[in-house]
C-alpha cells in the first residue's frame, strides 16, 4: 500500500524571513492524521531569506538531520560546533539530554532552501553529539546512495535508530528499484523534479508512505532528487 502526501496539503508557517512547509504536524500546524510515519516525526521544507535564521533554541531526545538543497546554512551549538552546511552534505545532530543551537543563512544575497528532518531515537538520555559529511553528486547520480544509518556503514552519518536514509539524483528517464524488507516501511520525499512512484506521478514537495510492499520503483519524468527513508 502506498499513501501519497500531496505537497499542497502540508501545513505552512510564514514569517517575514521564513517560509516553511510541514509534511507532519509541527508547531502551530496540527493534524491528528499526520503525526509522522513510524519513527520519522518531522519533515520541514524551509526557505530562509538572506541574513536571517533560527535564533538560539533547545532540543532534546531527537535525531535531527539537515539536508540543504540550495544556498548555505550556518550552524552553531553549545557543544562547540560551528559549521556551514552546503548542498550534498548531511548534518546529524543527536539532541540527547539537550542541545542549544542556532541556524542562520550567512549569505547577504541568496536564500537557503533545506529539509529539516526529525527521527525519534531508539532511547532517551543519549549524550548529545554532532556529525556532518559530504556525499558528492557522482555518488548519488543514477542510484540511491545511503547517507545515514544506525551503524555508520559506507561512510554515512550515524543515527541512533533502526532507520536508513538514501538520497538519489536521477536524470529524466532513469529509474531505480528499491527493495523493502518484510515488516519495514518506507517514506519517499521528493525534493526536486517530477517522478513516477510505481506509476503514480509525484511532484516537488510530495511525499509517500509505503507499507507492505516488497519493493518500489521510482522513475524520473524530469531530472529529479529525492530522499528515501527505510524504517523499522
Amino acid at each position: 500500500m502506498i499513501a501519497f502526501r500531496d505537497r499542497m496539503a502540508r501545513g505552512r508557517s510564514r514569517t517575514g524571513w521564513l517560509d516553511s512547509r510541514h509534511s507532519f504536524s509541527f508547531a502551530d500546524y496540527h493534524d491528528p492524521a499526520q503525526m509522522g510515519f513510524r519513527d520519522l516525526r518531522v519533515i520541514n521544507e524551509d526557505r530562509v531569506i538572506p541574513g536571517a535564521g533560527f535564533p538560539t533554541h533547545r532540543h532534546r531526545d531527537m535525531e535531527i538531520l539537515t539536508y540543504v538543497l540550495a544556498g548555505t546554512l550556518e550552524h552553531k551549538d553549545n557543544l562547540g560546533n560551528a559549521a556551514v552546511i552546503r548542498p550534498g552534505e548531511v548534518q546529524r545532530m543527536s539532541a540527547g539530554t539537550g542541545v542549544v543551537h542556532s541556524e542562520f543563512n550567512p549569505s547577504r544575497t541568496e536564500p537557503v532552501h533545506f529539509l529539516q528532518i526529525w527521527i525519534f531515537p531508539d532511547r532517551v538520555g543519549l549524550p548529545p553529539s554532532y556529525e556532518q559529511k559530504t556525499f558528492a553528486l557522482e555518488e548519488r547520480r543514477g542510484r540511491a546512495r545511503l547517507v545515514a544509518a544506525s551503524d555508520g556503514r559506507d561512510g554515512t552519518v550515524t543515527i541512533h535508530q533502526d532507520a536508513r536514509l538514501f538520497v538519489a539524483n536521477l536524470a529524466a528517464g532513469e529509474h531505480i528499484t528499491q527493495e523493502i524488507a518484510p515488516s519495514r516501511g518506507a517514506w519517499l520525499q521528493l525534493a526536486r523534479g517530477v517522478v513516477a512512484l510505481d506509476g503514480t506521478e509525484m511532484r516537488e514537495g510530495d511525499g509517500a508512505a509505503v507499507e507492505d510492499e516488497p519493493r518500489i520503483t521510482v522513475e524520473a519524468v524530469t531530472d529529479a532528487e529525492f530522499l528515501l527513508f527505510d524504517l523499522a
